[in-house]
């Protein structure tokens, strides 16, 4: 069977350095995030699904085998956080604070030294949707205008660098991301501007 043709790479490379473990964010697409030999080869060990109608069992050596109506259950070798937004109209708006704040703690989280945490702090991040192109490119869009705001002042600025780096062609800018996602990600920004600020008052407080 011939190998599937992409219209862009299975993942592509959408930014370097970001804290506290100076790691690199991926966008892919429902092919990139099954790839566990993709995956490992670009060091990622963190997913972060956008999607509402995609999921993806990580998990190869269950702790608890699929029984009858019963699913299987144990660790996966990838960190896996499923946000589930839906591809167009019909989420909340605050969806996109929630995929924010879990993306920022997938990065973030210092992992307990049990055997029940069989994970490494840091590495790289893989946010993905199904084909890469609208929910996981407002998202990502939106974290590096929070993140990096010296290299993505506006979160304009953050967009059309993602749209670059993921290969969408102008042409598709249209729904690339969806209007409403991008709407979405314009309202995160001041709400996780408003969260931030209230943050730090109470912490002089």
């Amino acid at each position: 069977m011939d190998a599937p043709v992409y219209e862009r790479p299975p993942i592509s490379l959408i930014t370097e350095g970001l804290r506290p473990h100076n790691s690199k964010l991926y966008i892919g697409g429902l092919e990139g995030a099954r790839d566990l030999d993709l995956l490992r080869r670009h060091g990622i060990g963190i997913v972060v699904n956008c999607a509402v109608n995609l999921d993806i069992n990580f998990v190869r050596d269950p702790a608890h085998p699929q029984d009858g109506d019963r699913s299987a259950t144990g660790y996966a070798p990838i960190r896996y956080y499923k946000l589930g937004m839906i591809d167009g109209g019909g989420s909340p708006d605050t969806m996109m604070v929630g995929g924010y704040y879990i993306l920022h703690g997938a990065l973030h989280q210092t992992m307990p030294k049990r055997a029940t945490y069989p994970f490494e702090n840091g590495g790289n991040i893989l946010v993905n949707c199904r084909s890469g192109r609208s929910r996981s490119v407002s998202l990502a869009g939106l974290y590096l205008h929070k993140q990096q705001p010296g290299l993505f002042p506006t979160l304009d600025a953050a967009i059309a660098h993602v749209r670059e780096k993921r290969l969408l062609r102008p042409d598709e800018w249209f729904e690339a991301p969806k209007p409403m996602l991008y709407n979405a990600a314009r309202l995160a920004s001041n709400w996780i501007d408003m969260i931030e600020a209230n943050k730090a008052r109470e912490a002089v407080a």
